[in-house]
């Protein structure tokens, strides 16, 4: 499998509310690192391993009713790719965020090792 096919079924696969867990673990490598530089939903950053990861994708499940990730653009150079996208979510209350993602994702034995990623927030005021 190509570094850009891993990428593509990793970004599928956290979009899709009806992914399981069992999904998520088979795409990332046993020694991931994810990278969250700081944005408007977190301002500090954050440092994520597997574990984490895990908790977070569960996490988001129960936050959103819907989810979808547009990959607009995918520059592979051997095991590395770079990623342009948007994410879009919408919250229980309703609340529609969007967030336009630049990311830098390297591939190890056809799962997701590091993924470093700049996420811009679009404004968005919480309904109540």
């Amino acid at each position: 499998m190509s570094a850009a096919d891993v990428v593509q079924r990793y970004f599928a696969i956290v979009a899709d509310l009806n992914s399981s867990q069992d999904d998520f673990e088979a795409v990332l490598h046993p020694d991931v690192r994810v990278v969250e530089h700081p944005n408007a939903m977190n301002a500090e950053g954050a440092v994520r391993d597997r574990d984490h990861m895990l908790e977070g994708f569960v996490a988001g499940k129960q936050l959103l009713t819907s989810q979808a990730i547009d990959l607009h653009e995918l520059v592979v150079d051997g095991d590395r790719v770079a990623v342009r996208a948007t994410w879009r979510g919408t919250t229980g209350d309703g609340t529609e965020l969007v967030a336009h993602i630049a990311g830098w994702l390297t591939v190890a034995d056809d799962r997701i090792l590091e993924h470093e990623t700049f996420d811009c927030y679009e404004p968005f005021t919480p309904r109540s």
